[in-house]
């Protein structure tokens, strides 16, 4: 049996890693510098899938967090502890524990050799998060300088009031690391980033991840579909871009059921949108929850998006009431904007077109 040659819902990697020849390059050259990198894109862009390439093409060290698992700081300088543990041998950390002024608790699962750490909830959050850092520190050489990447870093707001401006401290004076900080959350991001009163304030290079470009993913399409009598591929590849408007995510997922129709199935004269129907009727049930949640001032703003209306050109609804509407959808994902606003989600914006307009 033949291999699905498309792949979404994990780190994409290996074969299936599309293109991204210049966002590498930059990734690389950052981090082979003394310097460190924000990275922001909207969720499923496939910021973590990048940054794991890249560090992967450098061969160098990469202790990752994801912030949306963080519920504390000293919940944070505890993970980074584990995963610390999890890449270096006991014997070798214990002469850096010995200089912590919070010892931590440290707990192995003798079937497994899995490692857990937490600290007392009286720690003090500054300390341990000092003595966490201070072993990536420790941890780090001149030869295979350590990459710490926190994903989802604008979760460092839900957290303990002042602790970014610690974090700010702790990481500008260290030497030998180099961080990469990812976000999905534009406006949160750019506040943290690029507010002058913000402790993070130009702390590293920005940069800001795009849709994979047109040509480049319609070679990778075309490159991977069964070659079928009769079938063009490459009217396949445009009318799967017309749907996804090369959102990486939503491309691969298309692209994957069309292939399995291909190889699999019973194909109609329209495989694209056979397989558009197909994933939209198995998220019935799914998007009918998603569209009562919303009020209906953002329904509207949905459905005027599905139209092909600018939100802004809505008569009947406020300005303010538009914009706070467009700030509330993009923050929870369900809205994009790239050169105008659309739904993130191919798949429930014709939904939302078949069933609700």
């Amino acid at each position: 049996m033949q291999r699905n040659p498309f792949k979404y819902g994990t780190v994409v990697d290996g074969d299936y890693f599309t293109d991204r020849t210049e966002e590498l390059g930059t990734v690389r050259r950052v981090m082979n510098s003394e310097n460190h990198l924000i990275l922001i894109s909207p969720r499923r862009f496939g910021k973590t899938s990048l940054v794991n390439r890249a560090i992967e093409q450098m061969g160098r060290p990469c202790v990752a967090i994801n912030m949306q698992k963080v519920v504390s700081g000293n919940d944070l300088a505890a993970t980074i502890l584990k995963e610390v543990f999890k890449q270096h041998k006991w014997e070798k950390l214990k002469h850096v524990m010995s200089n912590f002024r919070v010892v931590p608790m440290v707990t192995t699962n003798p079937v497994t050799g899995s490692v857990d750490v937490a600290f007392q909830p009286t720690v003090n959050p500054t300390v341990a998060l000092e003595d966490a850092f201070s072993m990536l520190e420790a941890i780090s050489t001149a030869e295979r300088r350590l990459i710490v990447v926190l994903d989802e870093f604008q979760e460092i707001a839900g957290l303990e009031k002042g602790i970014d401006k610690h974090l700010r401290a702790i990481m500008q004076v260290q030497k030998g690391v180099n961080y990469i900080l990812l976000g999905s959350q534009e406006s949160m991001m750019t506040e943290i980033f690029e507010r002058k009163k913000s402790p993070f304030y130009h702390f590293g290079q920005l940069m800001r991840l795009q849709k994979i470009p047109y040509d480049d993913f319609f070679k990778y399409i075309v490159e991977r579909l069964p070659l079928l009598e009769g079938v063009d591929n490459a009217a396949v590849a445009t009318a799967i871009l017309e749907q996804t408007k090369c959102h990486p995510y939503y491309t691969q997922q298309l692209s994957a059921q069309v292939w399995d129709i291909m190889e699999y199935g019973e194909m109609a004269d329209d495989v694209v949108e056979q397989a558009v129907g197909y994933i939209t009727n198995v998220h019935d049930l799914d998007f009918e929850r998603l569209w009562i949640s919303f009020n209906n001032t953002d329904k509207r703003i949905m459905q005027n998006i599905c139209r092909g209306l600018k939100p802004q050109t809505d008569r009947s609804l406020a300005t303010s009431t538009v914009y706070s509407s467009l700030k509330r959808l993009m923050k929870a994902g369900h809205v994009i904007r790239e050169a105008e606003y659309e739904l993130e989600d191919p798949f429930f914006r014709r939904w939302i077109c078949e069933r609700r307009l």
